[in-house]
């Protein structure tokens, strides 16, 4: 019983939490979208990651120039295969103008994905929280 309940309170907090997440990104991703400034960025690197859940992946870094006329460099939040910028590559960029060392790539796959699998994430959570909670 008391398995049940914590198994249910702990699948429960995390889908809660992810939602939460996902939430704040899509607020993130909707004044990006409304107040953002749009400029063009260059992929200048590719940067080793560490994961403790799985091995090393690759990040892109982007370089742009800001509205003041200041480099700024940044590395994408959404990473894994199929998310890698060749080094070179011109790529649209959306910041906030108060905020551009929080620039995203304006790509679906980098400013909508995140809230996308997060959001998925947390319902999964949710949905085993449920099935624990039938089956105990």
């Amino acid at each position: 019983m008391l398995d049940g309940f914590l198994g249910i309170a702990l699948c429960g907090a995390i889908g809660v939490l992810l939602l939460g997440v996902a939430l704040r990104e899509t607020v993130v991703v909707w004044r990006l979208r409304r107040h953002g400034i749009r400029v063009w960025g260059v992929v200048v690197d590719n940067v080793r990651v560490q994961r403790r859940d799985s091995g090393p992946t690759w990040a892109p870094v982007i370089a742009f120039a800001d509205q003041r006329g200041y480099r700024v460099e940044f590395t994408t939040k959404m990473r894994g295969s199929g998310m890698s910028l060749p080094t070179g590559r011109q790529v649209p960029v959306v910041y906030l103008p108060y905020d551009p060392q929080n620039a995203r790539v304006s790509m679906w796959r980098h400013t909508v994905g995140p809230v996308v699998f997060t959001l998925l994430v947390g319902l999964v959570f949710l949905g085993a929280a449920a099935l624990i909670a039938r089956t105990s």
